[in-house]
């Protein structure tokens, strides 16, 4: 452990602390300041939170923090101060080891042994030595290579057992060969102790270790399945959401059924089965999306198909169907109960050769029709591409249904809607030109003209004539009977 000081570290300003702040951690500050117990023996008592303490303590008093880690400084200075522990050392078991390690490491000390030491410091010998080899091996190599020149010797066997080595080389081998299982696996697979094999490869292959810790650096951040996280685990699922989700994922691999049915049936969170499915199989759900999915690759959701299986079963035997008897797309609609347009939107993304094979052509704007609704529409888009008679009266007067009409009509001439617009715009800015008692209504056979021009461009429709004259259709059958142009 070493200290730096950090000047600019002084010149910042410390936070204030809030009275209710220092009111909840003041029984635990007294405690830290006067006792050597551990925080967490001290939040225990005094039920506060760890973080929250620690946090509270090297803000507000790291003074404190420094003393109990062998470093005494005034409130000024301690702000400036770093700690920068030995990995995997904490402070505390520092400052307790600290007076032993340096005798360790001292002349005055060398013709005692490891336990003599920590018996002279009140501590347990086989502690001490684990410290020395896991945090100070260098003081070890020293002590060995003084004691062996001043001829030294306590006829106590050094380095490694060999049944210490015989028992856990399986797993020294499994770890070497295989970076990305865990230690704990590892001991559980050559039925050894977990904290045993850790002590013994922080003792006896350090190389091995530090490997380790250098691959878990570099996957920090970096989650993917089944491979090594920075914390040294595997990324996978718990067993207990595997065992939860077991159900919904089977329906979504062998059914056509959306992952929201699926959820709602299994009695699972909607949400919940959504994330499951995309953290931890997103090679099924390309594969329902018809998605290219390459491992440690971006998928790219553009591509993704609209429609799920679900969908797909829903229009199979109205296709089958369309393939098998020739008829039209609406009468196949129709028959199955489906939504035509829809119908068409499928199959014009999912099967492309049937939608051309239905003999759609073009048309002047560019749009693909069929000939049987173009032939079905005739009539109706010459009335209303030529006249000014309203949809719902030329639908009547055909049979046709207005709705289908009306979006047939915009979805493949929507320059004829255009036109129509401009159409009537002109037809009002005329009528409107016109004074109300000007000579046109005042003089027959202007006013005959007139009318009878509003009934050509209505296809005869008294009603709509009458909206484009600007008067009511009762006045307008008086104007009739008046001229003589009742039949």
């Amino acid at each position: 452990m070493h200290t730096s000081c950090n000047e600019s570290n002084l010149k910042k300003r410390k936070p204030i602390c809030r009275p209710e702040t220092e009111a909840r951690y003041r029984p635990a500050l007294e405690l830290y300041a006067a006792s050597r117990l551990s925080c967490v023996e001290i939040c225990r008592r005094c039920g506060v939170s760890l973080n929250g303490f620690s946090r509270y303590v090297s803000t507000y008093h790291r003074h404190l923090m420094l003393e109990r880690n062998g470093i005494k400084c005034s409130r000024e200075e301690a702000d400036g101060i770093k700690i920068d522990p030995r990995r995997g050392q904490h402070p505390d078991i520092h400052a307790r080891y600290r007076e032993a390690i340096a005798a360790c490491d001292s002349m005055d000390y060398i013709e005692c042994n490891v336990s003599q030491i920590a018996r002279e410091f009140g501590l347990d010998g086989t502690n001490l030595a684990n410290q020395l080899r896991r945090h100070y091996p260098g003081v070890l190599e020293f002590r060995e290579q003084a004691r062996q020149r001043l001829g030294v010797a306590d006829n106590m066997p050094r380095g490694m057992r060999p049944w210490c080595g015989e028992q856990y080389a399986e797993a020294v081998d499994i770890l070497r060969a295989d970076r990305y299982v865990t230690v704990q696996d590892v001991a559980e697979r050559c039925y050894v102790s977990y904290t045993g094999l850790e002590q013994h490869l922080i003792f006896y292959h350090k190389e091995l270790v530090e490997n380790r810790i250098k691959i878990r650096k570099q996957a920090v951040k970096q989650r993917r399945k089944g491979k090594i996280t920075g914390l040294g685990t595997l990324h996978a699922p718990m067993p207990a959401t595997v065992a939860k989700y077991a159900e919904a994922l089977h329906l979504y691999g062998t059914t056509p059924m959306s992952a929201r049915k699926i959820a709602q049936q299994t009695g699972v969170s909607v949400k919940g089965f959504y994330e499951y499915l995309h953290t931890w199989h997103v090679d099924l759900v390309c594969k329902r999306r018809a998605v290219a999915y390459e491992e440690d690759e971006a998928v790219d959701w553009s591509t993704a198909r609209r429609y799920n299986p679900a969908t797909a079963a829903k229009y199979a035997a109205a296709i089958a169907r369309l393939k098998e008897s020739g008829l039209a797309t609406a009468t196949v609609a129709a028959e199955f109960g489906l939504h035509p347009e829809s119908f068409r939107q499928y199959l014009k993304e999912h099967e492309p050769e049937l939608h051309a094979a239905l003999g759609m052509t073009k048309t002047d704007g560019g749009k693909m029709v069929s000939p049987k609704s173009m032939e079905k529409y005739r009539e109706a888009i010459h009335a209303y591409d030529a006249t000014l008679e309203s949809l719902k009266s030329i639908c009547r007067r055909l049979g046709l249904n207005e709705c289908s009409l009306g979006q047939f009509i915009r979805r493949q001439f929507p320059e004829m809607v255009e036109r129509r617009k401009q159409r009537e715009q002109e037809w009002k800015r005329n009528k409107a030109d016109e004074p109300s008692d000007g000579p046109a209504l005042k003089k027959s056979a202007e006013e005959k003209e007139l009318i009878l021009k509003a009934l050509s461009q209505c296809g005869g429709k008294k009603r709509d004539a009458a909206k484009l004259l600007g008067i009511g259709k009762t006045k307008l059958y008086k104007k009739l009977k008046e001229l003589g142009l009742t039949a």
